[in-house]
Order: structure tokens, then sequence, then C-alpha cells
């Protein structure tokens, strides 16, 4: 009888540290979208600086640029300035606001 009440015990303790695990990963999972937008205000945050520091020493600031056309200038800017990978990846995202 005491080894058969153990085993409960033991059963419900896991029982209810499964469940505390899933609900934190719920958790988590409701948190990702705002991290997604962190991700991508960081990037924007990253592409103004890419700009300011690299490109802004021959052009100003764009108010506004075309979807259709920011890929080719960031890719100019790319070569032009010897850009990263992580640093064009930013650049477009900047131009694309």
């Amino acid at each position: 009888m005491k080894h058969m009440k153990l085993t409960m015990a033991g059963c419900l303790v896991l029982f209810v540290t499964v469940l505390i695990g899933q609900e934190k990963t719920e958790q988590q999972r409701d948190h990702s979208p705002s991290s997604a937008e962190d991700a991508q205000a960081a990037e924007m945050e990253h592409g103004q600086w890419v700009f300011e520091h690299n490109c802004s020493r021959c052009h100003d600031a764009p108010l506004t640029i075309s979807p259709r056309i920011s890929g080719t200038i960031a890719k100019h800017m790319r070569v032009r300035a010897n850009l990263s990978g992580a640093d064009y990846k930013a650049l477009l995202i900047f131009l694309k606001q």
C-alpha cells in the first residue's frame, strides 16, 4: 500500500511538472510576436545606422523610396560601400520603411 501511495505521488508530481512546462511554452508563444517586432525594430535601427555611417557621406536621407527600387539601391550601396550581408539586410529594411 505504501509503495502504491509513493507511485501515485510521483505520478502527480510528474503530471504537475508537465502542465507547468506546457503553460510556460504557451506563454513563450504568446510573447513571440513582440520579440519579432523587437527584432524588426532593431534591424530598422541598425539600417538607419548603416545609412548614416555609409550612405549619408554622399546622399541625403530619402523621405520615401518606392519598395520596387529599394532593393536596387541597397545592392548598389552594398557594392559601393562594401557592406556586409547583415548591413545590407538592415539597410534594405530601413529603405523599405
